[in-house]
């Protein structure tokens, strides 16, 4: 009877988990789908938003990768490590602008005469070939500040705030968000079902884990990538070398493309100088370019983040059209993070599952 009697219990509970699993199933889906279309409907009717939230979110996770790593080699509470953190940035950019803002305001002005003159001689230069009145007819440099023009997807920089405004927004996502990341975080998980939580606060902390390795590498590679060009330009004795260090420093942040765009100023500035001197600031970029591509970046990123670079340069190419500069900027961490979330739901919890969700199966 004990027998007879635990084994109807038994059946019983089977029957009952039997009913609830699709229930679970259905919840399971329809919380990943609400997440999914209100991201789809965000990304079209207010894509800027998106691209402003999310470059806070870098910020955020730049503060806080900086603060926690002061604070456990201190001793002190994460949000004070933070706080000493964000001080030693001001200090650090107080103390840049002291030393270096006179020299960097004047040959910024003088950047800013001689570039135009430069512009017009290569003009001069191209218009001398049948196709070069054709090539200038054709080009389109406004097309890499905006995306498609008069299309809903307006870019970032010149949507509602402009650009400054769009800068503050930022800083102060990044601000509260290093703050108190757990207040955000668990806001995010509770829109999941109860059944997946737990693996959804697991696939968070695997995606911030990736933008943090990503963006501490990619510093680092700006870093040196700055200083070599300034270098090597010095070297050659070409004018404003600091700047266009600096600007090749900031331009990194975009792989593959950044660099190209920061050879320009500096190839412009040697046309006066003759071919020769071209050619050797030529030779300066595609070294630094080539260091930074093989040796530093591979060297850096061992532990860290790989992505390929197929899918850097579409990436580029696809948010650069859609979103214009901003999108462009924020390509290869969006590319980085959405790596790691297909590796993780759709691979891991989809596809590596495959046998698990037939029937009769385990």
């Amino acid at each position: 009877m004990w027998s007879l009697s635990g084994g109807r219990r038994n059946w019983s509970h089977d029957l009952v988990l039997m009913q609830m699993a699709p229930i679970t199933s259905s919840r399971r889906a329809v919380s990943l789908a609400v997440i999914l279309v209100s991201l789809l409907f965000l990304l079209i009717i207010a894509p800027d938003v998106l691209l402003v939230v999310f470059a806070g979110l870098l910020i955020a996770v730049f503060l806080d990768g900086g603060g926690t790593f002061i604070a456990r080699h201190v001793g002190l509470a994460r949000g004070w490590g933070i706080g000493i953190f964000i001080l030693l940035l001001i200090g650090v950019l107080a103390a840049a602008v002291v030393a270096f803002a006179p020299a960097a305001v004047t040959q910024f002005n003088q950047l800013n005469e001689e570039i135009p003159s430069a512009i017009e001689e290569l003009r001069g230069w191209i218009e001398q070939f049948a196709w070069g009145e054709r090539l200038l007819d054709s080009a389109n440099p406004a097309g890499l500040v905006s995306g498609g023009g008069g299309s809903a997807a307006a870019t970032a920089v010149t949507s509602t705030f402009g650009a400054l405004g769009n800068f503050i927004i930022m800083l102060f996502i990044g601000l509260y968000g290093a703050l108190d990341p757990g207040s955000y975080r668990r806001g995010l998980v509770a829109l999941l079902a109860p059944s997946v939580r737990e693996r959804g606060d697991e696939v968070l902390g695997k995606a911030g884990s990736t933008l943090q390795n990503w963006l501490i590498a990619q510093l680092m590679a700006m870093t040196v990538v700055g200083v070599l060009t300034w270098l090597g330009l010095w070297l050659l004795g070409i004018p404003l070398a600091f700047i266009l260090g600096l600007i090749a420093a900031l331009l990194a942040f975009i792989p593959n493309i950044g660099p190209v765009l920061a050879a320009v100023p500096a190839i412009l500035l040697a046309l006066p100088e003759g071919g020769t001197t071209v050619l050797l600031v030529i030779l300066v970029y595609l070294s630094v370019q080539t260091l930074e591509s093989y040796f530093i970046t591979p060297l850096i990123q061992q532990e860290r983040v790989s992505l390929p670079p197929v899918l850097i340069i579409s990436m580029q190419l696809l948010l650069g059209v859609l979103f214009g500069l901003l999108g462009l900027a924020l390509a290869t961490p969006l590319a980085a993070l959405g790596m790691t979330l297909v590796r993780e739901v759709y691979v891991g919890d989809y596809l590596e599952r495959e046998d698990e969700r037939k029937p009769g199966a385990g």
